[in-house]
Order: C-alpha cells, then sequence, then structure tokens
C-alpha cells in the first residue's frame, strides 16, 4: 500500500511529532501525577482515540469544514476550551480526601480515559493538523486512500500511546509513592487544575490558518 520510502518518512515525522512537547504531554503528565500511573496510561489511549477519530474525519473530509467554516471552528473550539476549564476548576474545588475516602482507583482510569477521549475530539488544531499533514502521505494510485488515511492514523496513534504510556508509568510511579502526604496532594490538584485551565486557554486563542 504505501512505499517503502514514503512510510519511512512518515515514521520519522511522526516521531518528531510525539517527541516535540504539546498539550498532550502536559495532559498526561497532569493526570499522571494527580491521579497515577493507570489513569495516565489510560489519558494516553483516550487521546489517542480522538486521534483515529480525526484521522477518520481527514478522510471523510469531515475536518475540511472545520477549515473552510469560521463557525464549525469556533464551536468546536470553545466546546473544547470549555470543557478544559470545567475539568480544571473542579480540580482545583476538590478538597483533600483521606485514603478511605478516596474514589476508588479502579475508577479513575475509566473517568480519565473518557476526558481524554472528549478532550481529543474536540480540538478543532488536531483536526486541521491531520488535514494537512497525512494527505502528503497519501497516494490515491497505492489503495483506497480511506484505508491509507485510518493506516497513517492508527500508526501515529499507536507510537504516541506507546510514548505517552511510558511517560505516564514514570511520572506516575513518583506519584504513587507520594500519594499519602497530604502537601503534595494539595500541590497536585493545584498543578492539575492550572495545567487544565492553561489548555484551555490555549485552546480559545487558537486561529485558524
Amino acid at each position: 500500500m504505501f512505499e517503502t520510502s514514503t512510510l519511512m518518512t512518515f515514521l520519522a515525522a511522526a516521531i518528531a511529532i510525539i517527541l516535540a512537547p504539546g498539550p498532550a504531554q502536559a495532559l498526561v503528565f497532569s493526570r499522571s501525577i494527580s491521579d497515577g500511573k493507570k489513569s495516565g496510561i489510560m489519558t494516553a489511549f483516550g487521546l489517542n482515540v480522538g486521534t483515529i477519530f480525526h484521522s477518520i474525519a481527514a478522510a471523510l473530509g469531515l475536518s475540511a469544514i472545520l477549515a473552510t467554516s469560521a463557525l464549525a471552528f469556533e464551536t468546536v473550539k470553545y466546546l473544547g476550551a470549555a470543557y478544559l476549564i470545567y475539568l480544571g476548576i473542579r480540580e482545583l474545588r476538590t478538597r483533600n480526601l483521606s485514603h478511605t475516602q478516596a474514589v476508588p482507583s479502579s475508577a479513575k482510569p475509566t473517568q480519565a480515559f473518557t476526558k481524554a477521549v472528549f478532550t481529543g475530539v474536540l480540538n478543532p488544531k488536531v483536526a486541521l493538523f491531520f488535514l494537512a499533514f497525512l494527505p502528503q502521505f497519501v497516494d490515491p494510485q497505492r489503495g483506497p486512500v480511506f484505508v491509507q488515511f485510518l493506516v497513517l492514523g492508527l500508526i501515529l496513534a499507536s507510537l504516541d500511546t506507546v510514548y505517552e504510556s511510558v511517560l505516564a508509568v514514570l511520572v506516575g510511579s513518583l506519584s504513587d509513592h507520594l500519594l499519602h502526604n497530604t502537601r503534595f496532594t494539595l500541590w497536585r490538584q493545584r498543578m492539575t487544575g492550572g495545567i487544565l485551565i492553561g489548555l484551555a486557554a490555549r485552546l480559545a486563542l487558537v486561529q485558524r490558518e
């Protein structure tokens, strides 16, 4: 389906993009600090569900609507920003809980995954990125365009999930050791809330190019 040179170029570009610090890594970092490595890993999976979604959207031409319609772009952008602000404020308002009062750890990864999916999907900048990035590696003469988009999206999502999961394990392991430290718990709640609100502000300021 893909020429070897094309696939190698895509892999090199994908790895460079993944390793560049950005909002996704910040979100995985903050969630790993806040709720531990399991939630961080599920955040990585959730964000990359968004990656696959935007790959499919680009293949179907839905992302082109965001590129051409100011109303659609602004609507999705502000929905995403509002959701991040909501999460950030809720984190800042959460009171410290004792170990017996805390939410069961089995529930937190699921919640982290769901929140990350919404965050990934409601980001028009990601949609525009995929609309600009993926077509460079798609050749209609080498198979169905939709399948090529999907394969490229899956490769990118897989690589990104592995990288962010490793990040989550490293950061989350440190967080787990400090779980019962009240001062650390307060600090991580404030940091997580601040990062989420900061990401919301960054998203709200995004302009169509």
